[in-house]
């Protein structure tokens, strides 16, 4: 970036007084397309145990048996091209496609279908759960895999989640977790790994591979870049100056600057993603319920939501809109008065001991960081400390599983299109903890919990009144968390760049064969 370029960015920046003008690359350079992102790529490379921000690179390299389409809240044929299910919804049988070949060179098949999910059940991988209503899985032919399952799931949305659904060749390598570990893929997208600097600025880069399915014969994306830029800022300049391609998020007032901006589109899109505040609930001063209640009555939800200017929406309880288990018209509202008491009630707030409290937030997310600052603000003039640090996720959710804080601030969606995901992996007692970073441990709440996939399969209306009751539980009478807002995308592209389209069951997934570069 030149000098000149550089002063006009940072005034705009500075004053908002004008609109910049995006930087033209030469067509050479499209078929590189560069995400940004505030957060380390890669925290897991194997496909049956990867459970973090990786999805936005693994969703590229992997398949599963089906994918979900927002428009239809179905599962849509992706590996698999149709299924059927038996009367008593405890037999699927899948058709896969045809000509499907791993990265590896090996063809897919329904042996291979069947060695990969056997290889995911019998891994140590918190995602694998999505599996367990499977008792056995059998390949009729070549082309055709039958699931047995114990109860009845909807196995065809399960087939098409997040994580732990991908099909990969178990026969890549002897040992396939650590050939995996060294960066490399064994999947069948279109895209293969082609190099990774973990740590470095570019973590990871994929290249296309030339024998997938799907085809090349459109213009396309050669490459994929995955670039780690904490400061939104800075990945907003990479933009104007044609550095970068898409930008997962920006605040909101870079998020209007973009929309007044010549060559450059943006998108807000609802979404299935949740910001989550979880409380310590086994030690430290918030094992005291009354001072989990009173931190949530604190919170300025209303404006919270209207200072993140369209990047949010209330949230009304833990599961979001489109999803079974959403509850209408429950809107959560500050409660100063109330929390005040509550403090006091403890021996607390104004006129009472001062409190202290330990919060984590992620490094670079300004929404996050926003939150924060208005809690602590209010918490202030109530005789509470709250001592807030921005951290990268790896660091702040391994201090999580360890207990080190008194408050957790994170976001979470679902693995597949089902509310089932919130509750078994962030509420469901278990130690070592993994997402469930309240450290609850409720028997009652774990048994209405493990009911719930049977219960969404067999009787809709009595699963919503148990997510009713659960979300009762948790928020109300436990007030083991509380639910800010729910998400709202927002992101950033260079113009040229055509089909892109967010789709909430895969949260800032980017699927890039679907794009076309346009000079």
């Amino acid at each position: 970036m030149s000098r000149r370029l550089v002063a006009a960015v940072l005034t705009l920046l500075l004053t908002g007084c004008a609109t910049p003008q995006v930087r033209q690359e030469p067509r050479a350079v499209e078929s590189t397309f560069v995400y940004v992102q505030n957060l380390d790529v890669v925290t897991d490379w194997d496909p049956a145990s990867s459970y973090s921000n990786e999805i936005i690179a693994l969703q590229n390299v992997y398949e599963s048996l089906t994918v979900y389409n927002p428009v239809t809240r179905k599962a849509s044929p992706r590996l698999a091209t149709s299924w059927r299910t038996s009367p008593d919804g405890k037999a699927w049988t899948f058709t896969l496609r045809r000509g499907v070949k791993f990265h590896t060179g090996r063809a897919l098949d329904a042996n291979a279908v069947k060695a990969a999910i056997e290889r995911t059940m019998k891994s140590d991988g918190e995602p694998a759960y999505i599996w367990d209503a499977v008792e056995s899985i059998r390949a009729e032919n070549t082309h055709t895999v039958t699931f047995t399952l114990k109860y009845p799931v909807p196995l065809d949305l399960i087939a098409s989640s997040g994580y732990a659904a991908y099909i990969y060749d178990t026969a890549a390598a002897p040992d396939l977790k650590k050939w995996l570990a060294e960066g490399r893929d064994a999947g069948s997208g279109p895209y293969t790994v082609q190099s990774w600097r973990k740590g470095e600025r570019d973590e990871l880069k994929l290249k296309a591979f030339d024998g997938y399915w799907g085809g090349w014969d459109r213009p396309h994306y050669r490459y994929i870049v995955y670039r780690v830029v904490p400061d939104p800022e800075i990945a907003w300049r990479q933009l104007l100056n044609g550095e970068a391609g898409f930008v997962q998020r920006l605040n909101p007032r870079l998020f209007r600057l973009a929309e007044q901006t010549p060559g450059v589109r943006t998108s807000r899109m609802p979404s299935f993603q949740t910001a989550l505040m979880l409380f310590n609930t086994a030690s430290g001063p918030l094992a005291d319920g009354r001072l989990r209640r009173a931190v949530q009555k604190a919170i300025d939800y209303r404006g919270v939501v209207d200072a993140l200017s369209g990047a949010a929406t209330p949230a009304t309880g833990i599961v979001p809109e489109g999803l079974l288990g959403h509850l209408e018209g429950r809107p959560q509202r500050q409660d100063l008065e109330g929390a005040a008491d509550l403090l006091t009630q403890a021996g607390y707030g104004p006129g009472g001991k001062p409190l202290r409290l330990s919060l984590t937030y992620a490094e670079g997310d300004d929404d996050q960081r926003l939150l924060v600052t208005r809690l602590a603000t209010t918490l202030k003039d109530l005789n509470v400390v709250l001592d807030a640090k921005a951290m990268p996720w790896e660091e702040q959710w391994a201090q999580g599983k360890a207990g080190g804080q008194d408050i957790f601030v994170m976001y979470w969606f679902p693995d597949y299109a089902d509310a089932y995901s919130w509750f078994l992996n962030v509420f469901r007692g278990g130690q070592p903890p993994t997402f469930n970073l309240t450290y609850l441990t409720d028997p009652v709440t774990d048994k209405m919990i493990d009911n719930l996939p049977e219960l969404s399969a067999t009787d809709r209306r009595a699963a919503q009144q148990a997510y009713t009751r659960l979300q009762a539980r948790l928020i109300g009478g436990r007030a083991v968390a509380s639910v800010p807002w729910v998400v709202t995308y927002q992101r950033a592209y260079l113009g040229g760049i055509q089909g892109y389209q967010d789709n909430p069951a895969y949260p800032d997934v980017v699927f890039v064969h679907a794009l076309r570069p346009v000079s």
